[in-house]
């Protein structure tokens, strides 16, 4: 009796080359990827492009909360039941309003989160916190 059939003996001879293909692959696309065009050594004198002014950068709104609750908006002193008029005319003004909120490291972390739902409230599309590098 044979222990094992010819097909079954016949199977595990063979390679399997699918892993070798994948991999070569992967180096093709390599190869093709990092190989310099030849077009870049070619001698040409391109036009020169007109020059584009950039958009100036957008300011940001800062919002600063002091250590004893006192709110200042862009050093403007503010009281908090205004705030969230103020951000609604600065939305209509830009809608793109980009607010970064600064809090003294001693405020107390619910002014800094009442601050944060007054700009939800007024859909403040981006607001960040400000904070310093620890030395």
């Amino acid at each position: 009796m044979k222990k094992c059939s010819r097909s079954a003996h016949h199977s595990l001879t063979e390679l399997n080359i699918t892993p070798l293909l994948d991999l070569a692959f992967v180096l093709l696309v390599i190869f093709i990827i990092t190989t310099i065009p030849p077009v870049k050594k070619m001698d040409l004198k391109l036009p020169d492009a007109s020059k584009h002014e950039k958009n100036p950068p957008r300011k940001a709104t800062y919002i600063s909360v002091q250590a004893d609750g006192n709110l200042y908006l862009n050093r403007e002193e503010l009281r908090m039941g205004d705030l969230l008029q103020t951000l609604v005319g600065l939305r209509m003004d830009d809608p793109d309003l980009n607010v970064i909120v600064r809090g003294d490291a001693r405020t107390k972390y619910k002014d800094i989160r009442h601050v944060l739902d007054i700009c939800q409230q007024a859909n403040v599309p981006k607001v960040d916190l400000a904070t310093e590098i620890a030395k």
